[in-house]
C-alpha cells in the first residue's frame, strides 16, 4: 500500500491514541508488523509556544519507519506553518486530527468539530499540502451527529486540496467510542473518492479485520481500541488475510512476558515514576477477559517498580 511516496509493508495501521500510541507502544506493535504507526496528537498551538511536554511526544525511533505524526488545531496558518516548521523530523506522513471527540478538543472547534465547518476544514487541508513535501492524510468521522453525516463531502474535500489519504471513523462524535461503527459510510467514502481510504472502528479480530476490508472495499485498516494490550493484532490479522488461518491469542506466558518488557521500556523512556504509572492502564488492558484477572488489576494499581510489578506477575496465573 502506498501513501503518497511512502509505501507501507502492509494495509495494517495502528490508530493515533491519546496516552496510548507512545514511542514504546508503537514499537511493540511495529515488532508485531504493523504497516504504519500513528502517534498521539499534537497541538499544532503548543509546538509554536515550545511546550516541554510536546516535545516528548514529537519524539521518533529509527525502528519505528514508516510513521504518522498528527497534528490537531483549528488554525489554518497555525497548523501550516507548525507542519512546515517540524518538516524536518523524521516522520513519513503528517495527519491532520479531524474526529477527536473529547469536550477540550471538540470544544475548542478542533478535532471533530471541523466537521461542523467544512470551509474552515477545507482552508485546513489546502494550506498544509502547501506547506510541506510530506504527504499528507486527513483523520475524520462519520459526522459530527446523525444529523450531520458528512464524512463523503468531507473525503471529497481532502482529495481535492491534494490529501494522500482518509481515514475514516465509522461513528460519528455523538457517539463517541459506544454503539456500533458504521462500515456503510467508509463504503460510501471509498466509492466517493479515488485517494487510499482506510476504514477505522470495531477491527479487534482476524475476521472483522477481513468484513471491514470486503464490505467496504476500502484499501487499508486502522486499529484502535483493538490493540491496547493486544499488539499481537497485527500479526495476527496479516497471517490470518494471507493464509486463512488464526494463530488465536497468546498463551498468558506470552502476555506476561509481553507485560514485562513493555513496562520495562516505558519506565526507561519515562523513569520509574511516570513509567510504573502509565503502565497500570495496559497491565489492565493486557489481562482483561482472563478469569480472576480484577484481583491483578487492583495490585497492579499499588505498583511502584518495575521489580513489584515482576514479583506480582510471578504469583499470577490466569
Amino acid at each position: 500500500m502506498w501513501i503518497g511516496n511512502v509505501e507501507l509493508q502492509n494495509n495494517i495501521i495502528l490508530a493515533p491514541m491519546a496516552g496510548v500510541t507512545d514511542l514504546p507502544f508503537r514499537l511493540l506493535c511495529k515488532e508485531q508488523g504493523a504497516g504504519l504507526l500513528c502517534m498521539e496528537m499534537v497541538s499544532a498551538k503548543a509546538i509554536s509556544f515550545h511546550n516541554k511536554n510536546t516535545e516528548a511526544l514529537l519524539h521518533i525511533d529509527p525502528a519505528e519507519h514508516p510513521v504518522s505524526l498528527q497534528l490537531f488545531g483549528a488554525d489554518p496558518d497555525i497548523i501550516s506553518e507548525m507542519a512546515s516548521y517540524i518538516e524536518e523530523r523524521p516522520f513519513d506522513i503528517l495527519d491532520l486530527n479531524m474526529g477527536c471527540p473529547v469536550p477540550k478538543v471538540a470544544g475548542n472547534g478542533e478535532g471533530s468539530a471541523l466537521m461542523k465547518n467544512p470551509k474552515l476544514a477545507e482552508q485546513i487541508i489546502r494550506k498544509t499540502v502547501k506547506a510541506i513535501k510530506k504527504p499528507v492524510t486527513v483523520k475524520i468521522r462519520k459526522g459530527f451527529d446523525e444529523n450531520h453525516v458528512n464524512a463523503v463531502e468531507i473525503a471529497k474535500i481532502a482529495e481535492d486540496c491534494g490529501a494522500a489519504a482518509v481515514a475514516v471513523h465509522g461513528r460519528t462524535r455523538e457517539q463517541y467510542y459506544s454503539g456500533k461503527a458504521d462500515w456503510e459510510i467508509i463504503r460510501q467514502v471509498k466509492e466517493a473518492v479515488s485517494i487510499p481510504v482506510i476504514g477505522n472502528g470495531d477491527v479487534d479480530s482476524p475476521a472483522s479485520a477481513k468484513a471491514m476490508l470486503e464490505q467496504t472495499g476500502c484499501d487499508g485498516i486502522m486499529i484502535g481500541r483493538g490493540a491496547r494490550g493486544n499488539p499481537w493484532i497485527f500479526h495476527r490479522i496479516q497471517t490470518f488475510l494471507e493464509t486463512g488461518k488464526d494463530e488465536g491469542k497468546p498463551s498468558f506466558a506470552a502476555v506476561r512476558e509481553m507485560m514485562l518488557r513493555h513496562a520495562s521500556m516505558l519506565l526507561e523512556y519515562k523513569g520509574e515514576h511516570t513509567g510504573i504509572r502509565e503502565m497500570r492502564k495496559h497491565i489492565g488492558w493486557y489481562t482483561a477477559g482472563y478469569p480472576h484477572s480484577a484481583k491483578l488489576r487492583a495490585a497492579a494499581n499499588e505498583l511502584e517498580s518495575l521489580e513489584e510489578l515482576q514479583e506480582l506477575l510471578t504469583k499470577v496465573e490466569l
